[in-house]
């Protein structure tokens, strides 16, 4: 066991029979993004993580057991409690005040001792995430009917759906560091990004999908370069289903696992193949299921600013089909502008992407993603594999915006509309990994640390600065060019 030992640690060929074991470093970094999503899912008031308000719901119609939404007249939702809707309704609305909002904890205890004054139910619309699996609200909604089920009050139940909800986020990223078979650094400093942690801590599905992925990934990968075993193909088969039922978009990411057979016996690839073919007809069995019909919402759109319908996909297809060209320079025009924006949201931006961290904090993430990469992956690959790894990637983040243009993009916009950084976590650590040198450069784990940890304070500082004492307002704030001091090391509501 020591000369196999020596051997990961030296760079082994891919095709291995053991993972590396764990490093204290390692531990206590996986300590750290599950201490960070906790006081994330506590400190963050109700309905402040982006589409919370929607999610919520969703998971509150799962909780009375209705599985699919319903249609009356232009709204698409459930009926469900009036004292569980008007938490978000009255106590803790979203729409953007006049002034800087600041939270008080006085506004918890009058939202708990209000329920009783709620008689009746409401049609709750939430045409956003109609369409999304019911796997995905389930940790939430298993949190939320527990907090009923012991007496607490709605708001209460609600935070304890967010704690569940979380849990279940730590479990998969947990599962998947377990069976990732190289490259876990990659991983870890990927979840080490406050945007995970943060997304995590919600009653968002991001911590299911984030999770999934990861696992998605690690399986797959422990598929292609390890021995098969009868336990890890059965997850895999689990896992493919479940992970096409995120956002079909994400299904891909198993491709990375793919590898060109070593002999006819050799069925790694096959067995991947075989998963992702069940993923996708979870995908469509669901779509199926539900209706298989897009529910439209009103945005606001990024250009104008005007409220807008989202586009039918079938008349948005037709237009894309017409001119494919035109579409290629949309997406190139987009991606081009909108890329610093997701290098800020995938790091931090918190609120409804209203709260940036200190400037500062920005390249410190980047420091701390090149550590994660100079940790090594622990096993040797070709430049084939890692542009295969590469591909990979880049086919999943066009897949993200070729759907975001179909389904939530206005009919015939020259922009993609709603694509937030936070989509690209699941492909993120298959981007570092590609990267990674097989050994580890000397010291660079200990920077991962160095990088991580007051990465993360910075951030917990900040969303405790913004929504509790200083408070936000819901606009993106603008760096004021004239006080470089206070743009780097205080949070945008300060400037």
């Amino acid at each position: 066991m020591r000369s196999e030992r020596h051997q990961m640690r030296a760079g082994r060929p891919a095709d291995m029979l053991f993972a590396a074991p764990w490093s204290a470093l390692e531990k206590l970094l996986l300590a750290l993004v599950c201490a960070a999503t906790l006081f994330f899912a506590a400190i963050t008031p109700p309905f402040q993580a982006p589409d919370e308000n929607q999610h919520y719901m969703k998971a509150l119609a799962l909780t009375q057991g209705k599985l699919l939404t319903e249609q009356r007249g232009p709204a698409i939702g459930a009926q469900l409690p009036r004292a569980a809707l008007d938490i978000h309704a009255i106590d803790f609305p979203t729409d953007v005040p006049p002034t800087p909002r600041r939270f008080d904890a006085t506004q918890l205890k009058a939202s708990a001792a209000a329920d009783a004054t709620r008689p009746g139910d409401a049609f709750a619309d939430f045409p956003n995430v109609a369409s999304y699996a019911p796997s995905l609200y389930a940790a939430g909604a298993a949190g939320l009917a527990l907090g009923r089920a012991t007496g607490l009050p709605w708001i209460e139940a609600f935070y304890a759906g967010r704690l569940v909800n979380a849990l279940a986020g730590l479990a998969l990223l947990a599962a998947a560091l377990a069976l990732l078979p190289f490259g876990r650094n990659a991983l870890l400093a990927t979840a080490l990004l406050p945007t995970f942690a943060y997304q995590t801590g919600s009653l968002s599905p991001d911590a299911v999908i984030n999770g999934l992925g990861f696992l998605g990934l690690a399986l797959a990968l422990r598929t292609g370069f390890m021995s098969p075993a009868p336990a890890r193909t059965a997850t895999l088969f689990i896992t493919g289903p479940l992970l096409a039922l995120c956002k079909g978009v994400y299904l891909p990411l198993m491709a990375a696992g793919l590898r060109w057979p070593a002999g006819r016996r050799d069925l790694r690839p096959w067995l991947i193949l075989a998963a992702m073919a069940l993923g996708a007809l979870a995908f469509l069995g669901w779509m199926h299921v539900s209706g298989g019909s897009q529910a439209l919402y009103h945005i606001q759109s990024r250009k104008t600013g005007e409220t807008m319908m989202t586009a039918p996909l079938r008349d948005q297809l037709a237009l894309v089909l017409a001119d494919p060209a035109g579409f290629v320079r949309i997406l190139v025009s987009s991606v081009t502008e909108r890329a610093p924006v997701y290098a800020l949201q995938i790091v931090g931006r918190f609120g409804w992407n209203a709260i940036l961290l200190p400037l500062i904090a920005y390249p410190l993430a980047l420091l701390m993603l090149g550590a994660g990469v100079a940790s090594g992956s622990g096993a040797r690959f070709g430049i084939l594999q890692r542009l295969w790894w590469l591909a990979v990637a880049a086919g999943m983040a066009l897949l993200v915006e070729i759907a975001m243009y179909l389904t939530g993009t206005p009919l015939g916009a020259d922009y993609i509309q709603g694509t937030q950084g936070r989509y690209f976590l699941p492909v993120l650590p298959l981007v570092l990994l590609a990267l990674s040198p097989a050994q580890p450069v000397r010291g660079a784990q200990r920077l991962l640390a160095a990088t991580a940890i007051p990465l993360m304070l910075i951030a917990a500082a900040t969303v405790y600065d913004s929504f509790w004492v200083h408070g936000f307002v819901t606009s993106d704030g603008m760096p004021p060019h004239d006080d470089l001091l206070r743009e780097l090391l205080l949070p945008s509501p300060r400037w």
